[in-house]
C-alpha cells in the first residue's frame, strides 16, 4: 500500500510538471510561432504608452531574450521559490507561488486567487455533497425498482438535467426563487458571506447555486449509479450473499453498491478538481466573486498572469482530486491494493 501511494504521488508531481511545462508553451512559446517577438510580449508589462527603448529595456530585464528552456526554468522557479521582477525603478520580490503581477492592477496574482479561493471552495463542496447524496441515492432506488413509475420519473428527472444549460437553469431559478417575491426564498446572486463570519447567511446565499450545480451533476450520477447497480446485483457474490441470510439493506450497501462505487469515483475527481479550479459558468450566472468569474474577467481584459495563474491552480486540483480518488480506490476496491 505504501508503495502504490508513493507511486500515485511521483506521478502526480510528473504531471503537475508536464502541466507546467504546457501552460508555459501556450502562453509563451505559442506567441512567438504567431510572429510575435520579446517586445510586443514586453510591452504588456510596462503599458501602451512606454517608449520603444523603454520597451526593449524592459524586455531585456525580464529575459525575453533567453533562450525558451531558460524562460521556462526561471518561470518554474517562481513557482517553487518566487521570483524577483526588475521591470521598473526597483526590484519587486514576488513570494512563491510567483505568478506574476496583473498586467491592470500591478498586483501579485496569487494573493487574488487566494481571496477568491473560498469562494468556489464553498461552492464546489457544497454541490458536490448534495449531487453525491441525491444522485447516488436516486440511482440505487431507481436500479431497485426497476420499470416502476419512481424509476422512470427519476430517469427522466436524470435526463432533463443532464440536457439542460447551467446558465439556463440557473437564470430560471433566479427569477422563481430570488426574484420572484411569493416564492423568494433565497437572496439575489452576487453575495457571499465567509463561513467563519456567520455560517447561516453562507449557506443562505449559497443554497440556490448549489442546488442549481448539483441539479447538473446529480443526473448524470443517477444514471451511473443505476446502471452500475443493475450490473452488480446480478452478480453470483450478490446471489451468494443473500442465500447466506445477509440482510437484503447489508447486501445493497456493502456489496452492491460498493461495486459499483468505482466508476462513481472516477467521474467525482474530475468533476470536483474542475470545479475547484472554478465552476465558470454557475459562478458567472450568479455573479459569485470566485476563481471562475476572476478567470472570465481576467480572459476579457487580456491579463495574461491572471489567466496564467487560474489555468495552473485549476490543474493543481484536478491532478490533487484524482490523486485522493486513486488512493480511494485502494479502500473501496481491495483488487487495487492486491494490484
Amino acid at each position: 500500500m505504501v508503495t502504490y501511494i508513493i507511486r500515485r504521488l511521483i506521478w502526480a508531481i510528473v504531471m503537475l510538471t508536464i502541466v507546467s511545462i504546457i501552460t508555459f508553451g501556450i502562453f509563451f512559446l505559442v506567441p512567438r510561432l504567431a510572429g510575435a517577438t520579446s517586445e510586443s510580449l514586453a510591452a504588456r508589462y510596462v503599458g501602451r504608452t512606454a517608449s520603444a527603448e523603454q520597451v526593449k529595456i524592459a524586455a531585456d530585464k525580464l529575459g525575453f531574450n533567453d533562450p525558451l528552456i531558460v524562460q521556462y526554468g526561471r518561470f518554474a522557479k517562481g513557482i517553487v521559490a518566487g521570483a524577483d521582477y526588475d521591470y521598473g525603478p526597483g526590484v519587486e520580490r514576488c513570494p512563491a507561488p510567483c505568478f506574476g503581477y496583473s498586467f491592470l492592477t500591478r498586483l501579485p496574482v496569487w494573493p487574488d486567487l487566494l481571496d477568491r479561493l473560498p469562494v468556489t471552495l464553498s461552492l464546489a463542496i457544497g454541490a458536490a455533497v448534495i449531487w453525491v447524496l441525491a444522485g447516488v441515492a436516486t440511482g440505487v432506488l431507481s436500479a431497485l425498482r426497476r420499470g416502476s413509475l419512481f424509476d422512470r420519473a427519476a430517469m427522466g428527472v436524470a435526463l432533463a438535467g443532464v440536457s439542460l444549460p447551467i446558465f439556463f437553469t440557473g437564470i430560471v431559478s433566479l427569477v422563481i426563487f430570488s426574484y420572484g417575491h411569493p416564492f423568494r426564498i433565497t437572496a439575489p446572486g452576487g453575495s457571499f458571506t465567509p463561513f467563519d463570519e456567520n455560517p447561516a447567511m453562507w449557506a443562505y446565499n449559497l443554497i440556490l447555486p448549489w442546488i442549481t450545480l448539483a441539479f447538473l451533476y446529480a443526473a448524470g450520477y443517477a444514471r451511473l449509479t443505476r446502471a452500475g447497480m443493475l450490473e452488480t446485483m446480478s452478480e453470483d457474490y450478490i446471489r451468494t450473499a443473500r442465500a447466506k441470510g445477509l440482510n437484503e439493506r447489508r447486501v445493497v450497501v456493502k456489496h452492491g453498491l460498493r461495486g459499483a462505487l468505482t466508476p462513481i469515483l472516477t467521474i467525482f475527481g474530475l468533476d470536483l478538481g474542475l470545479l475547484l479550479g472554478g465552476a465558470v459558468l454557475t459562478e458567472s450566472t450568479y455573479s459569485l466573486p470566485g476563481m471562475g468569474k476572476y478567470a472570465i474577467d481576467a480572459i476579457t481584459n487580456q491579463d495574461l498572469p491572471k489567466v496564467m495563474g487560474v489555468t495552473l491552480v485549476a490543474a493543481f486540483f484536478v491532478v490533487f482530486a484524482n490523486l485522493i480518488v486513486d488512493l480511494l480506490y485502494a479502500v473501496v476496491d481491495p483488487r487495487v491494493r492486491l494490484g
